[in-house]
C-alpha cells in the first residue's frame, strides 16, 4: 500500500493549489518543496515581490513628478530603500505563511527536501536526512529557472537575474537590461522610477514580441517617455564584472558595429526554462520536449503511468494562473472528473505603467492564419474616469470574427489593464461576441466603459469618438 494517494513535487502556484484541491477531494496528500518557504518562484522571488516594488516605485515617481498637476506641492521626497524592501518582504512572508496555514487546514503533509525518482512509484527526498516515500500518483510542479548565458556570467551582485533585481541594497546609477520581455521591463521600470538610467538591449526588432504589434509599439514609446532607452537589434557579445561596474560589448545585428559600455548593473532577463534538474526522470523514462519541458497529453499525463506534470515544467505559457488552473484540472482528472481548460482564454499581463493585458490572438496571428476579422478600438483619452485619474494613456483593442462577431482576441494598454481584461476573458470563455459587451450596461464613470466603447467601435458605433 502506498504512503500517499498523491505526492505533489513543488509548492509553487501550480503545486500548492493542486495539493489543496486534492485534499478537498478526500485524497491523502503530501507536497514536497526543496526551498525553505512555500509558494515557489511566484510568491518568493517573482510575481508578488516584483508587484510590491512596482507599486512602491509608482507611488514614489508620482509624488516627485506628477503631484503638482493635482495642485499638491511637495518640497522634498526622501526614499528609504531599505524600508521599501522591508514592505516587500513583509508581503511575501504573509502570503507564504498563509500557504502553510492552508496546508494544515487541509491536512496536507509538507515535506522539505530535493526529490529524485527511485522508480515510478517511489521518490527519494534529500534534506538533513534521506526519506523514501511511495504514492499512487505524482504531480511534477517544479516550475522554471532563469535562462543563463555563458558570456553573461551571473554573480547576483552586479550581473544579476530577476532574483537579484528584487533585492538590490542601493540604487544603481546605470542598468543594462538584457531582454525586452515581461520580467526585464517590469524590473527595469522599478529601478528607472527610483532614479536609475535604464537601457534595454533586445536582439529582435521590437519588445514584448508575443504581444500585439500596435500595443508593443505604443508601449515602447511610453517607456521611452519615462526615460528608458532601447537598443533593438543588438546583442551582448561579452561582459566582464569589475568591482563597481560591468564592462559590456554590444553588437548591432544590422551592421555588426560593436559598442563598448559600462553599467553598474547588468540584469539578464532572456526568459525561463523548465526545471527538471535532479529529478532523475531519465531513469524512469519520462520523455522531454526539445525545450526540456516534460511531455504531457491533454490530461497532463506523462508517458509513464501515474506521473503527471503541470505549470512551467510542462509546455505552454509560463504563467502562475495557468499553473493554478492546471493544478486543479489535473487533480480532478486523477479523481475521474472531466474538467476543461481553454488555453485561448488565458490572459497575459505586463505590470508596468501603463499596464498591458492581452488574451487570444493578435492581429499578426490572425493575418498569418488568414482569418477575416474586424477591429474595435477606443482610446482612454476619451474616457471620463481615465482623465479624472490622470490615466488617459493607451487604448482598448478588440478583434472579432468578421462573420460571427465572436471575440478572437483583445489587447489593452493603460492603467489597470490587467483588471479590465477580465470582462473580455469571461465573454470569450462563454462564447460571447462584441455585441454582447456592447449591450451590457457599464457603470459611469469607469474605465470599463472604454471596453464597451471598443466593442461598439467594431461596427462603427462608438459614442464618444
Amino acid at each position: 500500500m502506498a504512503d500517499y494517494d498523491l505526492v505533489v513535487i513543488g509548492a509553487g502556484p501550480g503545486g500548492y493549489v493542486a495539493a489543496i484541491r486534492a485534499a478537498q477531494l478526500g485524497m491523502n496528500v503530501a507536497c514536497v518543496e526543496k526551498e525553505e518557504t512555500l509558494g515557489g518562484t511566484c510568491l518568493n522571488i517573482g510575481c508578488i515581490p516584483s508587484k510590491a516594488l512596482l507599486n512602491s516605485s509608482e507611488k514614489y515617481v508620482t509624488l516627485i513628478k506628477h503631484s503638482e498637476e493635482h495642485g499638491i506641492k511637495v518640497n522634498k521626497v526622501d526614499l528609504d530603500l531599505s524600508k521599501l524592501m522591508q514592505r516587500k518582504e513583509k508581503i511575501v512572508k504573509q502570503l507564504t505563511t498563509g500557504i502553510g496555514f492552508l496546508f494544515k487546514k487541509n491536512k496536507i503533509t509538507h515535506l522539505k527536501g530535493s526529490v529524485s525518482f527511485v522508480d515510478k512509484n517511489n521518490i527519494q527526498i534529500k534534506s538533513s536526512k534521506e526519506l523514501t516515500i511511495s504514492a499512487n500518483s505524482f504531480i511534477i510542479a517544479t516550475g522554471s529557472t532563469s535562462i543563463t548565458i555563458p558570456k553573461i556570467p551571473i554573480n547576483e551582485k552586479n550581473i544579476i537575474t530577476s532574483t537579484g533585481a528584487l533585492s538590490l541594497s542601493s540604487i544603481p546609477k546605470t542598468m543594462l537590461v538584457v531582454g525586452g520581455g515581461y520580467i526585464g521591463l517590469e524590473m527595469g521600470s522599478v529601478w528607472s522610477r527610483l532614479g536609475t538610467k535604464v537601457t534595454v538591449v533586445e536582439a529582435l526588432d521590437r519588445i514584448v514580441p508575443n504581444m500585439d504589434g500596435e500595443v508593443a509599439n505604443q508601449f515602447m514609446k511610453s517607456l521611452q517617455k519615462q526615460g528608458l532607452e532601447f537598443k533593438l537589434l543588438h546583442k551582448v557579445l561579452d561582459s566582464k564584472s569589475n568591482t563597481n561596474d560591468v564592462d559590456v560589448t554590444l553588437e548591432s545585428l544590422k551592421d555588426k558595429k560593436q559598442i563598448k559600455e559600462k553599467y553598474n548593473i547588468v540584469l539578464l532577463s532572456v526568459g525561463r526554462q523548465p526545471n527538471t534538474e535532479g529529478l532523475n526522470l531519465d531513469k524512469i523514462g519520462v520523455e522531454l520536449t526539445n525545450q526540456k519541458a516534460i511531455k504531457i497529453d491533454k490530461q497532463f499525463k506523462t508517458n509513464v503511468d501515474g506521473i503527471y506534470a503541470i505549470g512551467d515544467v510542462a509546455p505552454g505559457p509560463m504563467l502562475a494562473h495557468k499553473a493554478e488552473e492546471e493544478g486543479v484540472a489535473c487533480v480532478e482528472i486523477i479523481k475521474g472528473q472531466k474538467p476543461h481548460i481553454n488555453y485561448d482564454t488565458i490572459p497575459a499581463i505586463v505590470y508596468t505603467n501603463p499596464e498591458i493585458a492581452s488574451v487570444g490572438k493578435t492581429e499578426e496571428q490572425l493575418k498569418e492564419l488568414k482569418i477575416e476579422y474586424k477591429v474595435g478600438k477606443f482610446p482612454f483619452m476619451a474616457n471620463g474616469r481615465a482623465l479624472t485619474t490622470s490615466a488617459s494613456e493607451g487604448f482598448v483593442k478588440i478583434l472579432v470574427d468578421k462573420k460571427t462577431d465572436s471575440i478572437l482576441g483583445a489587447h489593452i494598454i493603460g492603467h489597470d489593464a490587467g483588471q479590465l481584461i477580465a470582462e473580455i476573458v469571461t465573454t470569450m470563455e462563454f462564447g460571447g461576441s462584441a455585441e454582447d459587451i456592447a449591450r451590457i450596461c457599464h457603470a459611469h464613470p469607469t474605465t470599463s466603459e472604454a471596453v464597451k466603447e471598443a466593442a461598439l467601435s467594431v461596427d462603427g458605433r462608438a459614442i464618444h469618438i
